[in-house]
């Protein structure tokens, strides 16, 4: 390093910056030390940096499955966040295996070679709770957990989304909304918070939100969403929308509509969370609830580096914005009673 600065003529000091990547160096400086670099085909040793740090440069992300497309997209957004500030990304899943997820987010595994961690986990509050933030190593929390002020947290609001998505499909003129992905045996405060958007957006517009019309999802895949929508269209009394709380499960709900001999909008519509490509090119093509993955990443790695600098820092909420994207899914009856709130182009 003391060679680049040499050959830059700048100090060691700012090639250290510049290799941080660090955002307060000029353009022109920059660019001098990254020609000096390439010239003199300097590679920093990461090993001597972490002796002399105590840092290894690298972060940990950690979701429940790395093959849902939502974590795989979270996973590339935080690998392209973390390389401008010069960290690399270990990805990791629980599996849902909560001891797992215990022992990652206190630290107990001695092995885990990186400066801090963003998860995903789902844990519920009460477990978080019982965490001295002061014991574990720099964490921010991804997704919809109860923020008490001890973590860093980043995530949408995750009621008004669902709420978005039911008044959505009560504006087109559907009366017997469903949904599909509660999960109360499990406690998570994801699918908690979207039950209380749909019914809270159900009781605004006058309509009673029918137990029957709840159902469950183990996961939040397109099986679980296909099961439980041939529950719900085998009802004396079948919905004509339904609001999945993730876009796979919403792929197959559409699936057993048409597996039932219905179609999707005309006899039930469809509508789901996240943005999927997959529901951008399905036929017909899936409204959603938007989610700012590219948002979500910058922020939860700059909140991680901040703590890592300074692990004192009071917890930050941060909230992602959110989209109601309007597609062929949930075309409008001849009884649309109302233009859907904020709702954007599909495309």
């Amino acid at each position: 390093m003391r060679d680049v600065a040499a050959h830059a003529r700048v100090s060691v000091r700012t090639v250290s910056n510049v290799m941080a990547g660090y955002q307060h160096v000029s353009e022109a400086m920059r660019a001098r030390v990254q020609a000096a670099i390439q010239e003199l085909d300097y590679r920093p040793n990461p090993v001597a940096r972490t002796l002399r740090t105590g840092r290894t440069g690298v972060l940990a992300l950690v979701v429940p499955e790395i093959d849902v497309p939502y974590f795989a997209g979270l996973a590339r957004e935080v690998i392209n966040a973390a390389a401008t500030r010069g960290y690399q990304v270990m990805v990791d899943q629980t599996g849902h295996d909560h001891e797992r997820e215990r022992r990652l987010l206190t630290g107990a595994d001695r092995t885990m070679l990186f400066d801090g961690v963003l998860f995903s986990p789902l844990v519920t509050a009460a477990e978080l709770a019982e965490m001295d933030p002061s014991t574990t190593m720099p964490l921010v929390l991804l997704g919809e957990h109860v923020f008490d002020g001890r973590f860093d947290h980043v995530a949408i609001d995750n009621t008004q989304a669902a709420y978005d998505a039911t008044a959505h499909l009560v504006s087109t003129g559907r009366r017997r909304v469903a949904a599909i992905g509660e999960q109360p045996q499990e406690g998570y405060a994801t699918p908690r918070q979207r039950t209380a958007g749909y019914q809270a957006a159900l009781l605004a517009a006058g309509l009673e939100p029918d137990p029957a019309y709840l159902r469950p999802a183990a996961h939040y895949r397109r099986a679980d969403g296909y099961d439980a929508a041939r529950e719900l269209l085998a009802l004396p009394q079948r919905p004509d929308a339904i609001f999945c709380f993730s876009d796979l499960l919403a792929m197959g709900a559409m699936r057993a509509v048409f597996d039932a001999g219905l179609q999707v909008p005309d006899d039930v519509a469809v509508i789901g969370v996240d943005d999927l490509e997959e529901g951008r090119y399905a036929r017909p093509s899936l409204s959603t609830v938007s989610l700012d993955t590219p948002y979500i990443a910058q922020e939860a790695v700059d909140r991680i580096i901040a703590r890592i600098g300074d692990p004192s820092l009071p917890g930050v909420q941060t909230r992602a914005p959110h989209q109601l994207l309007c597609r062929e899914s949930t075309a409008p009856t001849s009884m649309q009673t109302a233009p859907s709130p904020a709702c954007a182009s599909g495309s």
